[in-house]
């Protein structure tokens, strides 16, 4: 909107203007409701690539159980989850998630397999929309549309379910969704629109509900995984920068070999899925004092959060020092760069053909890039072996006229061979390559970070998420920071975020301060000031001169909010005889923001109170109080009628507007 076509003037909506002074409350625990008992907290890792849950009872909480193994693994691929795939039937309904979907999907013939849904790393779809509201469309792989809210709510559900399935297993009596506190973890660098829109989804699937939202908490995966550090004792991680021997190997053992053996030396001890978090602060964190900082990298399938915490000392909280940044440059860019790789070979036309003539087959390819993928390393010297699926030989030769073979040698692509057993070999340098735009990315996003005046003396940086098994992005992140501070990784690094929010879930509390992602404001009249407010923003109403669209701010983007904490301010109708009072809320990620027209500027929110009907003494200059509470993901707002006590509540929509 242009700054004259202005929102306030054309409603002749006679609004509100400050009661000055306007203040701040710190009023934390006023109408928090009573807390809810729940016997069990359900957390639920909700990835681009995979997914899976993990649950703790209230009762027990230092033993967190990891779900149950899933049928139909991968060589090569752990299945402490399962992949984020889900298959909806040609009806559009629900059909089987994860490795069930995929292998049922991959069995279909292809005449069939064309009517049916199949969607897979659909998460990101969240991160890259800009404009999501609820009626955001996914596509298929056979490219047919379905609503977004929908996918996200059957995957939610499916969760559920086999959640509630494991639990009353377990303990041998059907038990309730009412009885289970969920959380579900998101990128910390979503937008507001994102995590309200996976909270929906939950309400949908029927985790939750608008009347009952404290059921569902929506927990940022690295401070998840955040909480999950803390509880580290040295044997349950890898430092890359120790001199010393880590779980009794020396460093002179590359990186590589001695993840090996740390790893057989978990599987060993870990035939159970049950993990045990001692109720003690671990031997890293005991090192850190009052005010230190770390980084937690937090590096996934599509997208790598930073975050940067403080320590608050005596209890150990956290406090968010600088707001949480990063970007796409998850494991995807790596599947990503083996896909340009195949269009140079073969040619784009052919690799677009394939994909739609052959989505199973083209699944497959993927699949077995994957198991290769997890065993690249900077120290490899052999080559790694990718089979193609007969199918993509045979549509080759039917497409080009020519063998797959041919295409090999004529692509001057020179360390990508044709093996005689059908595979496709690549030299490591080759599968190096194909790592190294998205690593170049995560480092030099880490380099921006690290120069940023908040993060001086960074003691420790934790390397968690999937893509964190790596050992070339390991070794590129200890080769950049290793001499800056103490780079480590949790073993199980996978596991790290989803048993950090089980933890969160049984003590929402440890999170103390966050950073507002956005300033926040409502839309107020000002008496008109000549020479400071423009012109065009003048509006005469009975007599009295005002300037309209002020947006007046209640809390700047980056600025440090307790969690829970109340912002107050005191308003009066502009209109005395005024009988409905609405107060629009808006939202911006600019720090500055002096009106509602301003570019960026987006409502997000609408108090309406009615008046009518109340006592006519009230004071000349009514006072309205309005209120905004910074709580987990969501922010409420509250109006009250200070005279006769009415009030309105209402939770910031970044979706309907």
């Amino acid at each position: 909107t242009s700054a004259y076509s202005s929102p306030a003037k054309s409603l002749g909506d006679p609004g509100i203007t400050p009661l000055s002074p306007s203040h701040i409350a710190k009023d934390s625990d006023a109408d928090d409701a009573v807390e809810q008992l729940f016997l069990v907290v359900v957390a639920i890792d909700f990835g681009t690539t995979s997914s899976g849950y993990a649950y703790s009872f209230t009762k027990e909480p230092e033993c967190i159980h990891v779900m149950r193994r899933w049928e139909g693994g991968d060589p090569g691929v752990s299945n402490q989850k399962t992949p984020t795939t889900i298959l909806l039937t040609p009806e559009r309904k629900f059909h089987s998630f994860g490795y069930a979907a995929r292998d049922f999907y991959h069995d279909l013939d292809p005449t069939e397999s064309k009517h049916w849904l199949y969607f897979e790393k659909f998460k990101m779809k969240l991160h890259t929309t800009s404009n999501l509201t609820m009626e955001t469309d996914l596509t298929a792989a056979n490219g047919k549309k379905v609503k977004a809210l929908e996918i996200f709510a059957y995957a939610l559900q499916f969760f559920k379910e086999q959640a509630l399935k494991e639990l009353s297993d377990q303990g041998g009596s059907d038990f309730e969704n009412t009885e289970v506190r969920w959380v579900i973890t998101v990128p910390a660098i979503w937008k507001q629109p994102a995590k309200q829109f996976m909270r929906q989804a939950a309400y949908k699937a029927g985790m939750a509900s608008p009347e009952n939202p404290e059921q569902l908490i929506i927990a940022l995966e690295p401070e998840a995984a955040s909480i999950y550090c803390r509880k580290l004792r040295l044997h349950q991680m890898i430092d890359l920068s120790s001199r010393a021997p880590v779980n009794g190997y020396s460093p002179s053992d590359t990186v590589g070999t001695g993840f090996t053996q740390a790893k057989e030396h978990i599987r060993r001890n870990r035939q159970s899925r049950t993990f045990l978090v001692e109720n003690v602060i671990g031997e890293i964190w005991s090192e850190l004092e009052e005010g230190d900082r770390y980084i937690v990298v937090d590096s996934g399938g599509g997208t790598v959060d930073i975050t940067v915490h403080q320590i608050r000392l005596p209890e150990g909280h956290l406090k968010e020092l600088y707001k949480a940044t990063g970007g796409p440059y998850g494991s995807l860019g790596v599947d990503y760069e083996f896909e340009k790789l195949l269009c140079k070979i073969f040619g784009e036309d052919f690799i677009e053909q394939f994909k739609i003539k052959r989505p199973a087959a083209w699944v497959d390819l993927m699949i077995a890039f994957e198991s290769r993928k997890r065993a690249a390393a900077p120290d490899r010297t052999n080559p790694l072996n990718i089979t193609l699926p007969f199918s993509f030989i045979d549509y080759y030769k039917k497409f080009r006229g020519h063998s797959v073979e041919h295409a090999l040698r004529k692509s001057n692509v020179d360390f990508v061979k044709w093996s005689s057993q059908g595979m496709l070999r690549m030299s490591p340098d080759a599968m190096n390559a194909l790592f190294k735009p998205t690593i170049d990315q995560i480092v030099q996003h880490l380099s921006d970070v690290f120069d940023k005046p908040e993060v001086t003396n960074v003691k420790f940086l934790f390397l968690v998420g999937g893509f964190a098994e790596s050992p070339l992005l390991q070794q590129a992140v200890q080769s950049a920071f290793g001499s800056r501070c103490r780079v480590i990784i949790p073993q199980d690094v996978g596991l790290t975020i989803l048993k950090g929010a089980v933890l969160f879930g049984l003590d929402p509390a440890v999170i103390k301060v966050r950073r507002s992602p956005l300033t926040y404001g409502v839309g107020v009249l000002n008496r008109f000031v000549e020479g400071k407010h423009p012109p065009e923003k003048l509006l005469i109403k009975d007599g009295t001169r005002w300037c309209t669209d002020v947006f007046d701010k209640f809390i700047s983007a980056d600025q440090s909010v307790a969690l829970g904490e109340t912002v107050t301010r005191s308003y009066t109708p502009a209109k005395p005889s005024q009988l409905v009072i609405v107060i629009n809320i808006y939202s911006s990620e600019q720090d500055n923001v002096s009106f509602i027209t301003e570019s960026g500027v987006k409502k997000c929110g609408t108090l309406r109170l009615d008046l009518t009907g109340t006592d006519a003494s009230v004071p000349n200059r009514r006072e309205i109080k309005t209120l905004m509470q910074f709580g987990d993901t969501e922010i409420k707002a509250m109006a009250i009628d200070v005279a006769t006590s009415k009030s309105v509540k209402v939770g910031i929509d970044f979706l309907n507007y």
